[in-house]
């Protein structure tokens, strides 16, 4: 088919067709393998003629039934990812037959004002003071990069230097702390921003949290010169967090930033059975967030908040002739972050924010971490599995460790059971590094997750660990 005018007949057929599989596809999900034994297959260059919008979602379709991971099912415990609620999806819909450009007030007043109302709920959600600067990103590896942008345009000026409009030229080295729980999402930040993937120095307890004693001593070395500090809440291996509160007052004390990544972890201000994790995060001058893990809204979709809004629009504001100028009271979202084009992802947040409201978030948060208790107290009576610290949140770090089996082969062992978990598919999440042991960390996010779901992480991994060890020789 040539122009694409000539299938304008064609398209509500084609949004039907999407619908009625939508439809097929989600309500198998719970059931479903997470992931499919098949593969999907794209071939052929760049096709000539095309085949019409029918035929090419068609396409599409037997494409994903064989391709695609569950992961908005309730058995996909990788990534810490959550799913899409209902009310999430149907914006989120809504926001592509729209295609609004969420720059300024010019390219959508809906845009604007949703994302304005948007974030100012979010703040509440949080605990964000309300006089916070805040910009909606595509992640939290986007929101880490904002707020250390921030970060770095405020050490430029306490120097006397606009880094933004000079770079970093003649400067000396930005000095960065973290804790054992720095997420590779901040290093990869720090690397774009010029600051060096190598610059943080960690210090770590035991457990990787803060060793805040550590941090204050390298505060002091540096005799009042200005530092960055990125804090950790909700560590992606077992959902520890830095002491905030006692960061804080280091950073106030010694002339330092603090950037908290809260990437899941600020989810835990939701309930007060969880909220002392996050004591302190109003002290902070910046935080990330993720709004496609613990809100189950769609991808891609995060949150930077920002204590000083004049820091954080200089690090990323634009001009030019044809933008034209705005009133204060409407700002300008594409100069708070990277992306000038901007889908508006804020109607998705707001539709299952408004739907839902705190009271159900609250509720779901607090079902997850019955959740998560209810996986640890399996981990713990079986006699072939160790679980490997704590869990303050909703991530369970364990291991198989059975009988007979050396310490020195555990790791490969829990290699290759890792492998069989996500080729078995009936339950999803991967292998990760926890004080030097190799481990699983399955975290349960998803609004759909019940205690049927979460009973088949243990079951599953002594299922097939058994077969495992049976296999293996001389055994």
């Amino acid at each position: 088919m040539p122009d694409p005018i000539l299938d304008r007949e064609r398209l509500a057929e084609a949004l039907r067709l999407i619908a009625r599989e939508a439809e097929d596809f989600l309500a198998n999900v719970d059931e479903a393998l997470v992931r499919p034994s098949g593969a999907p297959e794209f071939d052929g260059g760049m096709p000539k003629r095309g085949v019409g919008s029918l035929k090419a979602l068609a396409e599409l379709v037997a494409a994903a039934d064989v391709g695609a991971t569950r992961s908005t099912g309730p058995r996909f415990f990788h990534f810490v990812m959550g799913g899409v609620t209902p009310a999430a999806l149907g914006a989120d819909w809504l926001t592509s037959t729209l295609n609004q450009s969420a720059y300024n007030w010019v390219s959508s007043p809906l845009a604007s004002r949703i994302e304005q109302v948007t974030l100012g709920w979010l703040k509440e959600l949080f605990g964000i003071p309300a006089g916070w600067s805040a910009v909606m990103t595509s992640a939290a590896t986007t929101a880490n990069l904002v707020g250390l942008d921030s970060a770095r345009r405020w050490w430029g000026l306490e120097h006397g230097v606009d880094v933004d409009e000079r770079g970093l030229a003649g400067l000396p080295e930005v000095p960065v702390f973290g804790s054992g729980y720095l997420h590779a999402s901040a290093v990869k930040a720090l690397g774009v921003l010029g600051l060096g993937r190598t610059r943080p120095q960690t210090f770590a307890r035991d457990d990787g949290a803060m060793d805040a004693a550590a941090l204050e001593r390298a505060l002091r070395g540096l005799g009042g010169a200005p530092a960055l500090v990125v804090a950790t809440a909700g560590d992606v291996n077992t959902g520890g967090f830095d002491p905030i509160r006692e960061i804080a007052a280091l950073t106030r004390r010694h002339r330092a930033w603090l950037h908290v990544d809260g990437a899941f972890g600020l989810y835990a201000a939701v309930t007060p059975a969880t909220r002392r994790l996050v004591d302190g995060i109003a002290e902070a001058d910046s935080v990330a967030v993720d709004g496609h893990k613990w809100l189950n809204a769609p991808y891609d979709t995060g949150f930077a908040f920002v204590r000083d809004a004049g820091i954080h629009a200089g690090g990323f504001s634009a001009s030019a002739a044809y933008l034209g100028t705005e009133v204060l009271a409407r700002p300008v979202f594409g100069n708070l972050a990277p992306e000038m084009s901007r889908r508006a992802r804020a109607i998705p947040v707001w539709a299952t924010l408004r739907a839902y409201g705190l009271d159900g978030y609250r509720d779901m948060i607090e079902r997850h971490l019955g959740l998560a208790q209810r996986v640890a107290r399996q981990v713990d009576d079986a006699p072939d599995l160790e679980r490997l610290a704590d869990v303050p949140l909703n991530v369970v770090c364990f291991r198989y460790r059975p009988d007979g089996v050396d310490e020195s082969e555990l790791d490969e062992l829990n290699r290759k059971l890792g492998a069989m978990v996500l080729e078995d598919g009936r339950v999803y999440f991967g292998t990760t590094e926890h004080r030097g042991k190799l481990c699983f960390r399955p975290a349960i996010v998803n609004w759909r997750t019940t205690e049927k779901d979460v009973d088949l992480i243990v079951e599953v991994v002594r299922e097939l660990g058994s077969r495992l060890v049976i296999r293996a020789p001389g055994r």
